[in-house]
C-alpha cells in the first residue's frame, strides 16, 4: 500500500491542476451588447447574397476567471433543426476572462445564408424570407459545451 500512495498523490494533484473549477456557464456567462442583423456578401454566382450575422460581449458573472473560453454560434431558420451554418470563436486563450470583466466584440456569421436577384432590401421584405435565430453555445476548459442563449436575427442589413 505504501508504494501506491505516492502514485495515488501525483495523481490527485493531476487531475486537480487539470481540472480547475467548475463553472456553470448558464448562470456564470452572460451575453450582452447582442446585435443582430443580414450582412450583404456580395455577388455570388450572379446573385446577391444575405447571411446572418451577429455581434455581442461575453460577461463573467461567475468567481472564477474564464480561461480557455470558446463559443459556437448556431444559425437556423426559425421552426427548422436543421443548421443554417455555424462559427466558432475562441474568445480566450491562457489569460482567462477575468470575474466581472466583459470580453471583445465577438463576431460571427454563418456562411449559408439567401441568395436573389433583388436588391437586398427588397429581398429582406420578401413574402418568402423566412426569418433565423442564432444559437449561442459556451466551452469553458474541459467542460461540455452548454447553451447560454438564443436570440432572433433582425430583420435588417448591418453595417459593412
Amino acid at each position: 500500500m505504501r508504494g501506491c500512495a505516492p502514485w495515488l498523490i501525483a495523481l490527485a494533484l493531476a487531475a486537480a491542476a487539470c481540472g480547475g473549477p467548475t463553472v456553470d456557464l448558464a448562470t456564470g456567462l452572460k451575453v450582452v451588447d447582442i446585435k443582430t442583423g443580414w450582412r450583404d456578401e456580395g455577388i455570388v454566382e450572379g446573385q446577391n447574397k444575405l447571411v446572418p450575422i451577429a455581434e455581442f460581449k461575453l460577461q463573467n458573472l461567475s468567481d472564477q476567471p474564464l480561461r480557455v473560453l470558446q463559443v459556437n454560434a448556431v444559425f437556423r431558420r426559425f421552426n427548422e433543426e436543421r443548421e443554417l451554418g455555424a462559427h466558432f470563436r475562441a474568445v480566450t486563450q491562457s489569460e482567462g476572462l477575468a470575474p466581472g470583466d466583459t470580453s471583445q466584440t465577438i463576431a460571427v456569421k454563418s456562411n449559408f445564408g439567401y441568395k436573389g436577384i433583388e436588391p437586398r432590401a427588397v429581398m429582406l421584405a420578401n413574402s418568402q424570407f423566412v426569418d433565423a435565430k442564432v444559437e449561442i453555445f459556451a466551452k469553458y476548459g474541459s467542460q461540455q459545451w452548454k447553451r447560454i442563449a438564443e436570440y432572433p436575427i433582425d430583420r435588417q442589413l448591418t453595417a459593412q
